[in-house]
């Protein structure tokens, strides 16, 4: 930072923290009992604002309040297991009110960077304010931006098409065809919520989801889980969730909806997809008041084309195809960290690409082997990479497309997934003729990819994942 704009910066004592909602909350309750003091910004007009403004009416907690309540406050006894979003944004309103945490509301944060001279964040707001703190918490949430896919034709819809962040009641949508993109937990619980107000859902699946019941014999599935992976490993316990939801909800993949070859706690580990927790919504699908289809290829004027070539007429399409983070946009020091796309229907995934990693292979041959990979493509935790290479067979060399499967030795967590660690990451290559054998991934800088279909787009290989 110049002189100039050092001079024209408020400094705050203790941590700025980006975002008002319970994470920010939390995290200022928590900083407060330490006697850290922090400035709490949020770009809305209220706390909560996702939860107040965002969500459709019928939304209560797919969890139980034990497992969702925050710091130093618990949930009211009298809130019901499950409690709804009234509820939900009283009790955030008085736990700010408990902890004394008082927001700065409408403080729109342009651009955040570490200034190493001063050994401080630089925090810039709309307007050219520029507040200076030891510590910056990013506490924005997965939920920031609503996610909003182009599907070619969309425009010439004649009917009503909005995301989930402005559907509030299937009220408004009685005796109307509608088709509901995305089967997540918002494209579930809308789909169910039409059919109560009578109207004709029809729910895209595109891929694979994992739907669980939300209780099994009267206990969360949830709560079920967690006890268990104190004591199992999450293999075992993934197979015992899938038996128990197979007893319960039967065979998923004959109503449309297909598993994916790893578990769903083990998924959610590894790349944020969360399971469904199904609410009543399999039984309207089993009733066939909720169609399930396959992906839309095109939108007509009067409703669309599907994958399999029929033309289905929609009054209004609701996309469930959830959020990204717009934390990227304007951290300018680890916003790689944070995911550029959200979806809880499986349909962005992150893509950060290396370059320059040299795999040595030995085989106990004469001549070694040594395959040079230009570029190293990293899909969220976990990678199937298809990627141009130069295989070294002696003085022999050839160029072309190959296809790789990698498993990290490391991390261990998702924490360890900034690039900056990455670089000493030991990777095991899998590759048409050869062992399994270790790679250290070259140290040049990762660039970050808008991965909204994982195809060839500007020089980007193509990439897939593998479930």
């Amino acid at each position: 930072m110049d002189k100039e704009k050092e001079r024209r910066a408020t400094w705050v004592p203790g941590a700025v923290i980006v975002g008002a909602g319970p994470s920010g909350l939390a995290a200022a309750a928590c900083l407060a009992v330490r006697g850290v003091p922090a400035t709490v910004l949020e770009r809305s007009d209220s706390l909560a604002f996702t939860w107040r403004h965002r969500m459709y009416d019928r939304l209560a907690l797919h969890l139980p309040k034990r497992f969702c309540e925050l710091p130093l406050l618990p949930f009211p006894e009298e809130y019901p297991t499950y409690p709804n979003k009234d509820q939900f944004v009283t009790y955030m309103e008085r736990y700010a009110a408990a902890s004394g945490v008082v927001p700065r509301f409408g403080a729109s944060v342009e651009e955040a960077a570490f200034d190493e001279a001063l050994g401080a964040w630089a925090v810039r707001l709309a307007g050219g304010e520029v507040l200076m703190a030891k510590w910056l918490v990013v506490a924005t949430g997965e939920n920031a931006e609503p996610h909003v896919p182009e599907f070619p034709g969309l425009r010439q819809f004649a009917g009503r098409v909005l995301h989930t962040c402005e559907y509030k009641s299937g009220e408004e949508f009685a005796g109307e065809k509608v088709l509901v993109v995305g089967c997540g937990n918002s494209g579930m619980e809308v789909s169910l919520d039409l059919c109560r107000y009578g109207a004709k859902p029809s729910m895209v699946v595109r891929n694979t989801v994992h739907v669980l019941p939300r209780e099994m014999l009267g206990l969360s599935t949830f709560g079920i889980a967690m006890a268990l992976l104190k004591w199992l490993p999450v293999q075992l316990v993934d197979r015992f969730i899938l038996a128990a939801a197979h007893l319960s909800l039967g065979n998923t993949s004959q109503l449309g909806l297909r598993r994916p070859k790893t578990g769903p706690i083990e998924l959610k580990n590894l790349t944020g997809r969360t399971p469904v927790l199904d609410v009543g919504t399999l039984d309207h699908i089993k009733s066939g008041k909720i169609k399930v289809v396959g992906a839309v290829k095109e939108v007509t004027r009067v409703g669309a084309r599907l994958a399999d070539g029929k033309e289905e007429q929609f009054d209004a399409i609701i996309l469930a195809t959830g959020y990204r983070s717009n934390v990227p946009s304007w951290l300018k020091d680890g916003g790689d960290v944070f995911t550029r796309e959200v979806s809880d229907s499986g349909y962005q995934h992150t893509v950060t690409e290396y370059y320059n990693a040299t795999h040595t292979i030995d085989n106990s041959r004469s001549d070694k082997q040594s395959i040079e990979v230009t570029s190293l493509i990293i899909i969220d935790s976990r990678l199937v990479i298809k990627t141009r290479v130069t295989l070294y067979y002696g003085t022999n060399a050839t160029s072309g497309m190959m296809t790789y499967q990698i498993t990290f030795f490391k991390p261990r967590d998702r924490g360890d997934c900034h690039p900056s660690k990455m670089s000493s990451w030991g990777v095991g290559v899998k590759a048409k003729g050869t062992t399994l054998d270790t790679v250290k991934i070259g140290t040049a800088p990762p660039r970050v990819y808008d991965p909204a279909c994982l195809s060839t787009t500007s020089g980007m290989p193509s990439a897939t994942i593998d479930e």
